[in-house]
């Protein structure tokens, strides 16, 4: 795993998946409750995974999805991350959306779902789908959508809902750009010493963040 923190450049390419660790001083390894990503993630999203000029923290819509049902939208709280340098009255439009999505909004995959993500059961027919498509109306060409999630156990099994998710983005004009696996522990030499939040499901360690590119045709 590089630790160069030179700014990346937005491809229209896939990039490997990635594996991020917090420092081995970091005090808070793991999110605080209800939360999906830890602080020191947050922070390295707004500069080294996304890079700004003069390496100042870009700007940044974070919020928490914890339901889907109608009118999700209106209870969705939002944190405004800006730059004071270059937006002292906040009126400048972030260019990147982090969505962090608590496992329990996520429906169980099913092996007879289509690749597509059409016809997926529950929430994600009634509110992701729509989600997706009001981001990019959100987000200029070639913003980002940062989305965190975990897995989950349903009847003592993990499982995945990346797949279904990746789908429903790209039907709503979203280019996959990245997988990046955020540990939830700390290094101690050659080991990682878990530290999951307490809301985790049993076995589960790290969450997944997803990169994801609005894409606009003519």
């Amino acid at each position: 795993m590089s630790n160069s923190t030179a700014p990346r450049p937005r491809t229209s390419h896939p990039l490997p998946t990635t594996i991020w660790l917090p420092c081995p001083d970091e005090p808070n390894a793991a999110p605080i409750p209800g939360a999906v990503l830890p602080a020191w993630a947050l922070d390295r999203i707004r500069t080294d995974f996304v890079g700004s000029p003069y390496h100042r923290p870009a700007p940044l819509l974070k919020i928490a999805i914890r339901d889907t049902a109608p009118g999700m939208d209106a209870r969705i709280p939002t944190t405004p991350f800006t730059d004071p340098a270059n937006d002292e009255d906040g009126a400048t439009k972030p260019s990147m959306l982090l969505a962090e999505l608590h496992p329990d909004t996520l429906p169980t995959p099913s092996d007879d779902l289509p690749s597509d993500g059409s016809g997926m059961p529950g929430a994600l027919e009634d509110g992701w789908p729509g989600f997706f498509h009001r981001a990019h109306r959100l987000l200029p060409a070639g913003g980002l959508l940062l989305l965190a999630t975990r897995q989950r156990r349903d009847n003592g099994r993990l499982t995945d809902p990346l797949g279904m998710l990746i789908a429903s983005a790209r039907t709503a004009g979203f280019r996959y750009l990245q997988h990046i696996v955020v540990a939830y522990g700390h290094p101690a030499g050659d080991r990682l010493v878990p530290a999951p939040p307490a809301d985790a499901s049993r076995g589960v360690a790290h969450c997944d963040l997803i990169a994801l590119s609005a894409i606009r045709h003519a």
